[in-house]
């Protein structure tokens, strides 16, 4: 953790994570904090569909829900931001208290329920930066009271198609009821012949992608990788929160209802990831997310299938000098064990995660 990250982190866990949250924003928003962009090493960089990725370290979808913050998040060092969830119209999300901290296991729990500003807010913030450098994707998802949610997807796609680096459908989060619903075989195939549909339709075509959840069984991945396979998506996100409660130390706090994130997820999230890689086939590019808060948990990831990787949570206990660790990290991995680039790494251990138990 950087110095800077060692004076902030004991004020922001004193207050509530929601504000502690908010807080975070500001400070990145105001310029406040450090540079600690890492130097370029040409052997994390991806070429993937279609875009050229500095390196595979991304922030995922939660932390700058707005599009408040992309550029101050690109310069600590992330080679990709993804904003959002963002929906159609604005919405307040669930009831608070919302989001609580697991310290001691380095985890969090949310409900947030996809609050955020909406379609208009965010896309006012992204025209503000056309031009500047830096992949940023935009993550849509349905208001909570939406009577079409398809309808919501392709609103987002065709508000953000000029503007957005790629597309992420998200459909895994576990606070809006009955959304992971559109992860059946069925309503997501539908889901995806329409958001296509609306993308093919635009001038600029974008790459779209789709998070799943961790919690689903064998035949459920199944249906996903081949509907995926089968609608020939640009890529998969695995995996967003879990709603399983592995052994934990704040036991008290896990009663909380919600989505777990950070460490406690980064086994479930893994062997998933390697099981979906090993149904998909070596292709299709995937995501991996879940517990990453450290160059070894990073490579365990790219080992396990994941062409690029992205954090949340542990950016939160990790803070920003977190991402020039990591990159430097898996550099030295690299040397030591005499890969020559990340993209060799890919899915090395697959089968090894594959075999795992959850």
């Amino acid at each position: 953790m950087s110095a800077f990250g060692s004076l902030l982190r004991p004020i922001l866990f004193r207050i509530d994570p929601e504000v502690a949250h908010g807080l975070s924003i500001k400070v990145l928003s105001s310029g406040l904090h450090p540079s600690v962009r890492p130097d370029r090493d040409p052997r994390l960089s991806r070429k993937l569909f279609g875009l050229d990725f500095a390196n595979p370290l991304g922030i995922a979808a939660g932390l700058d829900k707005n599009a408040e913050v992309p550029d101050a998040l690109l310069r600590l060092g992330f080679g990709f931001v993804e904003i959002g969830t963002i929906t159609p119209r604005p919405q307040p999300g669930n009831p608070k208290p919302r989001l609580f901290r697991l310290v001691e296991d380095h985890g969090v729990i949310n409900r947030l329920g996809f609050n955020n500003e909406g379609h208009a807010a965010a896309r006012q913030r992204l025209e503000a930066r056309r031009g500047k450098r830096g992949l940023v994707g935009v993550n849509i998802g349905a208001n909570k009271d939406a009577t079409d949610r398809i309808a919501d997807y392709v609103a987002g796609i065709e508000t953000f198609a000029d503007i957005a680096s790629y597309f992420t459908v998200n459909v895994s989060s576990p606070n809006t009821p009955g959304l992971r619903d559109l992860q059946a075989k069925g309503a997501l195939d539908e889901l995806l012949s329409r958001v296509l549909e609306a993308r093919d339709a635009q001038a600029r075509r974008v790459p779209v992608l789709l998070k799943i959840a961790p919690d689903m069984d064998e035949a459920g991945l199944a249906d996903v990788a081949e509907v995926a396979l089968a609608r020939k998506i640009d890529g998969v996100i695995v995996s967003n929160t879990t709603i399983s409660r592995p052994k934990l130390v704040d036991a008290a706090t896990a009663k909380e209802t919600g989505g777990l994130s950070g460490r406690p997820l980064f086994r479930l999230s893994t062997i998933q990831l390697a099981r979906f890689r090993r149904l998909v086939g070596p292709d299709l590019p995937l995501i991996g997310v879940g517990g990453i808060e450290s160059a070894e948990t990073a490579f365990a990831k790219i080992a396990a299938g994941a062409d690029l990787v992205q954090l949340y949570s542990g950016f939160v206990y990790g803070g920003p000098g977190l991402p020039a660790s990591i990159l430097a990290g898996l550099s030295r991995i690299l040397d030591r064990r005499g890969i020559p680039s990340i993209a060799d790494a890919v899915g090395i251990e697959t089968e090894k995660w594959a075999s795992e138990a959850p």
